[in-house]
């Protein structure tokens, strides 16, 4: 079922060497994720457990309303990556010094366009629109002012962070991550067991602002010292900005709709199907599809760079088998996470959190299911972004992606359960799929036919195979609690794995990871 790269595929210099950086950036990023992941599932319980479900509740939705004024910002962002990779994939210096210029002149003057819509349009429905409980009211305000301010830091970064995935110094950003989660989790550990009493929703919320101030002053310092292009030089170029604000104005349709998809739902959850409560109950199946999608996150972000690159490069046949390999192995990372999880729902949140909100053994299994399906298309995007030829495909992509919010709120106020969110987001992540393909069949040549099979047939494949047997048992074990959940991770690794290797990888991928696993067990020997 898989599509059988060229001879020359793993044989070529250039190729081979781009292989081997995309395993070790990889590599890094793992470490990074691992720890992330094991210190972001201790604190989400210690953070419920101190704020309770009322105010942890109340700081994802406030946060995640802040977070909608990204939709500019996120389409700039692409923008800016998108430019700086392509410039570096081409070798030009001074056309690399000027993008990052141009895109650091355009993000302050966002930042300053922001603050003002949020401190009016967002202030305004806070304080008028949001089920929010009156008492808490202040501390809302305090979540949403820090808020504010963290986003703009953010956004300041942009330029630098970007700077830092297009070079693919991907241990710098590893170690980086690693000192913010453990520094999350010192606050945390602070805001639940300090002696002395205080409103620990505003303190949390203080506290993270210092934190963003700090890392933000961390990646500006590295950027400064290792890249030219990363100096506070003010210029500006028209044309420049002609070309990334027309890239990012039609990119707006795209982040616009990803946004209502996320935070805009999460909006209609509260207003339509429990307020808060609701809130805190899809704020801990995203922290659970975080840790688990991290893993395969982390795979793109050192995949994606070799796609634009190898575009900009005109080197369409390792384009399009990086493309191809990089949908397949990101789902087979999240398939060998999830599938556990997907079967223990409950014993792995009632082993995490004792007690959670109503809703969350459902939402984190959707919530699981739903990033599963994006992940397919994850390569897609990134190769559409290359082509910078953007404007159809967004009023059409993102058209249809826009579709999860209109539809999300008939089934909420038709009275459906809270799920059809997720069930809507589903049939529309499958069809946006589709429409991704069939355009990047015209725009880069990439065949629609082959992708099909060799990526979405083969995932499912891969996913029905492996399942098989842990379904098997889980009907048939009369066993509970920790004896049937180590048996069942313990069955759904391995079915995971074996289906991956025989089902899912091409002879020269298995030679490949054989060729890796040996190269790297004799190094730590």
């Amino acid at each position: 079922m898989t599509y059988i790269l060229p001879p020359h595929s793993f044989m070529d210099a250039t190729h081979s060497e781009n292989t081997k950086r995309i395993a070790k950036n990889t590599l890094v990023l793992y470490v990074r994720m691992l720890i992330s992941m094991l210190v972001s599932l201790y604190t989400s319980r210690v953070i419920l457990n101190t704020l309770g479900v009322e105010d942890y509740g109340i700081q994802n939705v406030v946060g995640g309303f802040v977070g909608m004024f990204s939709l500019i910002s996120s389409s700039l962002s692409s923008a800016t990556g998108r430019f700086l990779t392509f410039e570096l994939g081409r070798g030009d210096k001074e056309r690399l010094k000027l993008v990052f210029s141009t895109s650091l002149v355009i993000h302050v003057s966002l930042a300053a366009i922001i603050f003002v819509a949020t401190e009016t349009l967002g202030l305004w429905f806070l304080n008028t629109q949001l089920v929010l409980p009156p008492s808490r009211l202040v501390a809302a305000n305090w979540v949403f002012q820090t808020s504010i301010l963290s986003f703009m830091l953010g956004l300041f970064s942009v330029p630098f962070n970007a700077s830092i995935i297009s070079h693919e110094r991907m241990s710098a950003f590893a170690y980086f991550g690693i000192f913010d989660v453990l520094a999350r989790l010192l606050i945390i550990l602070f805001v639940a067991y300090a002696p002395w009493q205080f409103d620990k929703l505003i303190v949390y919320a203080l506290l993270l602002l210092s934190l963003s101030v700090t890392m933000q002053g961390i990646y500006l310092s590295y950027c400064r010292r290792h890249f030219e292009e990363c100096r506070l030089r003010f210029l500006f170029d028209r044309s420049y900005w002609k070309e990334m604000s027309g890239f990012a104005t039609w990119n707006f349709i795209g982040c616009t709709a990803g946004l209502l998809k996320d935070q805009g739902v999460n909006l209609l959850l509260n207003l339509y199907a429990g307020g808060p409560v609701i809130n805190a109950a899809r704020g801990v199946a995203l922290s659970v599809n975080n840790a688990v999608g991290g893993f395969a996150g982390n795979f793109m972000a050192a995949l994606n760079p070799q796609i634009t690159k190898s575009y900009a490069a005109d080197d369409r046949d390792y384009m399009f088998s990086i493309v191809e390999r990089g949908s397949r192995f990101s789902f087979y990372i999240l398939l060998i996470l999830a599938l556990p999880i997907l079967f223990e729902t409950d014993f792995v949140l009632t082993l995490w959190l004792k007690h959670y909100p109503a809703h969350s053994v459902s939402f984190v299994r959707l919530v699981l299911l739903l990033t599963m399906s994006d992940i397919l298309s994850n390569t897609l995007i990134t190769l559409q972004n290359a082509t910078g030829k953007i404007r159809n495909y967004q009023i059409v992509v993102g058209g249809m992606l826009l579709m999860n919010f209109p539809l999300s709120w008939i089934c909420l106020k038709l009275g459906y359960a809270p799920e059809y969110v997720y069930y809507v987001g589903l049939g529309v992540s499958f069809a946006c799929m589709m429409l991704r393909l069939w355009f990047l069949r015209r725009m880069a040549g990439l065949s629609m036919r082959r992708f099909l099979r060799n990526v979405y047939l083969n995932v499912w494949i891969v996913s029905a195979a492996a399942a098989i047997l842990p379904f098997a048992l889980l009907r048939t074990l009369p066993l509970e609690g920790w004896q049937r959940f180590l048996m069942l991770s313990v069955v759904c690794v391995v079915c995971s794995i074996f289906s991956v290797w025989r089902l899912g990888c091409t002879q020269g991928e298995r030679r490949f990871l054989v060729a890796k696993a040996k190269e790297t067990i004799h190094r730590f020997l």
